[in-house]
């Protein structure tokens, strides 16, 4: 079974992909892993990649679909995958439904997670982080004991430039503009998509991920 998880920025596609996989004979596979490790291994595709990212241009999905397709191809047949947040435009699902077919499989579920942009902002633009040990925290949902400070070590927090409100919104609406027609491209395709409630907590959305996908 090959599954997607999909939904806006903040929705918490990573955290219900782990689970997912967690304790299953799934792999969670996410295109920004699969560049980082070509690039490392300086595969033919990551060698291609990097000519892009180095000439600051997006790389082209032939390219991501060529990964994809050769992390697919190492797999044992019957292996499980959940793409988190991959296809994000038509253009995409078409190429990888297209590549799909050629090793005989196919896009079983889409899962389209869901959430008003208000509590999406709040998780996202509320993020703060401790540039010495790590720590986060959010200053909506779980701030800091002192204002823009670490709680363990009292340096000043940081707020990430791509975490500031209106890049955020931004953001969710390049979602609305791109991925609503994917979705709609695999509820044509006969694939069956499930919209889960994404504003709820982690392990409410995934016991609606798991009941709808019907994997226990």
């Amino acid at each position: 079974m090959h599954v997607i998880l999909l939904g806006p920025p903040g929705v918490g596609k990573g955290t219900q992909g782990v689970l997912l996989a967690e304790g299953r004979v799934w792999e969670r596979l996410v295109t920004g892993d699969l560049l980082r490790q070509a690039r490392a291994e300086g595969t033919l595709l990551g060698q291609e990649a990097q000519r892009f990212m180095d000439a600051g241009e997006l790389v082209p999905d032939n390219v991501v679909i060529g990964m994809v397709r050769e992390k697919l191809t190492a797999k044992p047949a019957g292996a499980r995958v959940v793409f988190d947040g991959f296809p994000r435009t038509s253009a995409q699902a078409s190429g990888l439904s297209l590549m799909l077919g050629e090793l005989g499989m196919k896009i079983d579920q889409v899962v389209v997670l869901e959430a008003e942009d208000e509590p999406l902002v709040q998780r996202i633009a509320g993020r703060r982080s401790c540039p010495r040990c790590g720590a986060a925290y959010n200053v909506f949902l779980a701030p800091p004991a002192e204002e823009g400070v670490c709680n363990i070590d009292g340096f000043a927090l940081q707020h990430r430039r791509d975490d500031q409100p209106e890049t955020v919104q931004h953001r969710l609406d390049v979602y609305r503009d791109q991925t609503a027609p994917v979705i709609d491209y695999y509820e044509a395709s006969g694939a069956r998509v499930h919209h889960v409630d994404g504003d709820q907590s982690v392990e409410g959305v995934q016991a609606a991920v798991v009941a709808a996908l019907g994997v226990g």
